[in-house]
Formats: C-alpha cells, sequence, structure tokens
C-alpha cells in the first residue's frame, strides 16, 4: 500500500471536506476522491460517507483513520531513527581503556561527545592494552586506548598522548621528602611492576630504562591495573615506576616524584578498526583528532 493514500485519507479524514484536503495537500480535488477511492477498493471497505454536504467517517473508517496515523508516525519515526543513524547521531559506542589512560583528559573527552551526540550509548570497559587488541580484533570493543601498539590486520592506531616515567614510594621512605629521586637510588629496593605478559613493550621500557643507569630491579610482586600497583607500595610492599598520569590515583601513604635522570617517554595510542564503517565511530575519531 501506497504511504501517500494513508496521508491522503488522514487529511481528508480530518478536514471532512475534499475541497479543503485537497488545498492542504497542494492538489485538486479530483485526484485526491480518486486515490480515496483507489483505497477503499485496495481494501475493500467503505472509509467515508459522501454527500453533496458532508463527508462523515463511517465505523470502519474511523479504526482505519488511528491504525493509518499510527502507521504513519512509526514510518516517520524509523525514517529519523535511520537517518540519525546514518549521520552517527545514534547507537552505541564500546570504549575501552588502560586504567592510567582514565585522568582528566579522557574524561574530557567523553564529556564533549557525550554532549555532542546524547543518543549514542557509551559502553566504558577498563582493559589492558593485551586485552584491548584482542577485543578490537574479535569486534567486541569499537575503540581502545592502549600503552602499545602491535600490527594487527585492520587495525590502526594514533598517538594521543606522551609521558615520563616516574616513582611511587611509600610515604615513610628515606626519599619521599626528595622533590625528585635518581634510579640510581633505587637499586635495592624491592619492585612491584606490571606483568610483562600483559603489555611487553611498556614492561620493556621500564626495564630498559633501570638497564641503562646500571640498575636491574629486584621484583617481588606484580599487578596489572596501576590503582593496585599505588596500594600495594602504600602497604609498604616495595616501590614502582609507573607512567606519569597513574599519579590520578594519589592516595594516603605513596608520594609520587619525578626522576632526575631523563626517562623514555611512555605513549597512549588510541586504536580502532579500519574496516568498520561507522559513522559513530567516525564521528568520535574525528572529535579525538580535533582535541586540544
Amino acid at each position: 500500500m501506497d504511504i501517500r493514500k494513508l496521508k491522503y485519507f488522514i487529511t481528508v479524514a480530518e478536514e471532512l471536506h475534499f475541497n479543503r484536503a485537497a488545498e492542504k495537500l497542494n492538489m485538486t480535488q479530483p485526484p485526491l476522491s480518486q486515490q480515496i477511492q483507489n483505497l477503499e477498493e485496495e481494501i475493500g471497505v467503505q472509509l467515508l460517507e459522501r454527500s453533496k454536504r458532508t463527508v462523515l467517517l463511517t465505523p470502519a473508517g474511523e479504526v482505519f483513520l488511528n491504525e493509518a496515523r499510527r502507521i504513519v508516525r512509526q514510518l516517520e519515526q524509523s525514517i529519523e531513527k535511520t537517518r540519525l543513524a546514518g549521520e552517527g547521531m545514534v547507537g552505541q559506542l564500546s570504549i575501552a581503556f588502560v586504567d592510567s589512560a582514565s585522568g582528566e583528559w579522557l574524561v574530557r573527552l567523553l564529556r564533549i561527545f557525550r554532549e555532542l551526540y546524547p543518543q549514542v550509548q557509551l559502553i566504558l570497559r577498563e582493559m589492558t592494552s593485551a586485552e584491548q587488541i584482542q577485543a578490537l580484533q574479535d569486534g567486541t570493543i569499537h575503540f581502545g586506548f592502549v600503552r602499545y601498539s602491535e600490527p594487527v590486520k585492520h587495525v590502526r592506531y594514533q598517538t594521543v598522548q606522551h609521558e615520563s616515567l616516574i616513582a611511587v614510594l611509600p610515604e615513610d621512605h628515606a626519599l619521599a621528602l626528595k622533590s625528585e629521586v635518581s634510579i640510581r637510588n633505587l637499586a635495592a629496593e624491592a619492585f612491584i611492576l606490571f606483568p610483562r605478559q600483559f603489555g611487553a613493550p611498556f614492561y620493556d621500557q621500564i626495564m630498559q630504562f633501570c638497564k641503562n643507569h646500571e640498575v636491574d630491579p629486584k621484583v617481588v610482586q606484580e599487578a596489572v591495573q596501576m590503582s593496585t600497583i599505588v596500594n600495594l607500595v602504600a602497604a609498604g610492599m616495595g616501590i614502582s615506576i609507573i607512567p606519569s598520569s597513574a599519579s590520578i590515583f594519589e592516595r594516603k601513604g605513596v608520594v609520587f616524584l619525578p626522576f632526575q635522570e631523563v626517562t623514555p617517554f611512555v605513549p597512549l595510542f588510541a586504536a580502532w578498526r579500519t574496516d568498520v564503517n561507522q559513522a559513530v565511530i567516525a564521528n568520535f575519531l574525528s572529535l579525538l583528532s580535533n582535541l586540544d
């Protein structure tokens, strides 16, 4: 059934006058009358009672009017939702991130995106870099924020941040009141580090930094989350080396100190699949690329 016939009928039923309805529809009366007649023949029931002076809805016409309005309204809503989806204004966006990236920078990015696209549902997940890269391959996330880039088919990386390494010491440590610390002064300490199997490039950066200054870290404990590492330092389990952004986990019992030595820069990459053509992903990537 032609949707135009439903709209013609609704207009005639609301006006109860063919000439007025024709004017409202920007057409002449004879074609409009013919369209209504064709509609009645198509569904096999009389919808309107016509006389020289009046047009009235039949009982069947009253039922059909309600249904026609519902159908037209639903179709218009479906078209609008489809248009919005095509523009990336509605839908879902699944974003994963390492916990040390969950600072003000990411908060600001997500806040602006929510303001621009309030009808897009954000699904946020905290995952290690290795888990994110696997999730991108599996298609279970759209975007990731990872500490290293690994060549993977259809996955692209963009550097969004560089940051230095810092030391985390218990607040009662002999060096805790210093404004900065030398890695050489930590050579005898027990270290709490991120496990290599969850991010070899990041782990190797820390170990190479130590090796460059003749320090061989004694690793007594490993923890996947930076917040856990900070808590273990606070508990007196040892000291650690973390990205500077992880200082967002500041808490009583620890101090964060920059190193006297120049540290390697720890990158943060945005990662996404290039073979998924979704407007919502393109919108997020555009915002990410233009964020100050």
